[in-house]
């Protein structure tokens, strides 16, 4: 089974935290033992990953071949995407920030000597379903019945029940991207704004043919806006069960591929990139107690 989180929609507050390792061992059992990683603890969803080197140093049967951090800048036609790879992420979800906010302080103080907070950011919804460009975000999501086949590691492949996550930071051009109109911003997506219908005559370098999925394959989307009236922008959380599904979308977004460079990139650039192994229920619960702890994590 996959860890629950990942599929938990509805949530109205989320954190991202992301750390380096002081013990990788240490850090990967720490995570794996919190109390509750797999469904909700405290009215709180806990997904925890990991760099895929690190994990796969300690299970090597327990994720697909190849899957790598992402260790080197991407770099396109006047675009780069940052590679800012961390060691471990937890991403916390729940109804309400204060009780993410007591929860994420806890396991950051158990973390001591094992882990230190390397990137943080804090998410809410946005109009229900909008991100701070005023689209909708995630139009061509999978449901949730279709999500986990979309996700999913297959049962025939090592990792099975994991998931391989994009995280990446987007800040908005705020000033830039208000400054064009309405039907400027809908060449830009490929989408009307008021209700996310495809626009039949969409250009080449737009968003939507850009992350054509009909060609990549498809991923389950988490993303959520992030920051403050005057600095802000998108938290990439996707999901797929193989690696070059999503670093193909990139590339194509940054204009490496058969195609112009993604037009959204001009109002809307990357501040962090990073790739982390989500492994399934079992193998989190498997981790945490095979692994010699050097902490334990109490929340």
């Amino acid at each position: 089974m996959p860890q629950g989180g990942i599929f938990a929609l509805g949530t109205g507050s989320h954190a991202y935290l992301e750390f380096d390792a002081g013990d990788g061992r240490g850090l990967i059992a720490a995570l794996s033992s919190l109390r509750e990683p797999r469904t909700t603890m405290g009215g709180v969803n806990l997904v925890a990953g990991f760099r895929p080197e690190l994990w796969s140093a300690s299970f090597p049967d327990e994720i697909p071949a190849g899957v790598t951090g992402f260790n080197e800048d991407l770099v396109g036609d006047g675009v780069v995407m940052p590679a800012t790879q961390h060691d471990a992420v937890l991403w916390l979800s729940g109804s309400a920030y204060d009780v993410i906010f007591d929860v994420a302080r806890a396991v950051i103080a158990g973390l001591h000597g094992l882990g230190t907070v390397a990137e943080e950011t804090s998410s809410w919804p946005y109009q229900h379903d909008r991100d701070l460009t005023g689209f909708i975000d995630g139009t061509e999501n999978p449901t949730l019945m279709e999500a986990p086949e979309v996700a999913l590691v297959p049962e025939s492949v090592p990792g099975a029940g994991g998931t391989v996550l994009l995280l990446q930071k987007w800040v908005h051009d705020a000033a830039a991207w208000e400054s064009l109109s309405v039907a400027e911003q809908e060449r830009v997506i490929g989408r009307a704004k008021s209700d996310s219908e495809e626009l039949v005559d969409k250009a080449d370098d737009s968003h939507v043919a850009a992350n054509d999925q009909d060609r990549f394959g498809k991923i389950f989307r988490r993303n959520m806006p992030y920051g403050t009236v005057t600095d802000h922008g998108t938290m990439f959380v996707g999901f797929s069960a193989e690696q070059r599904t999503l670093h193909a979308m990139l590339e194509s977004m940054a204009g490496l591929g058969s195609g112009p460079r993604d037009a959204l990139t001009r109002y809307t650039r990357p501040l962090t990139g990073a790739y982390y192994f989500v492994p399934s229920n079992d193998a989190v619960r498997r981790a945490g107690e095979g692994l010699a702890l050097s902490a334990v994590v109490n929340v």
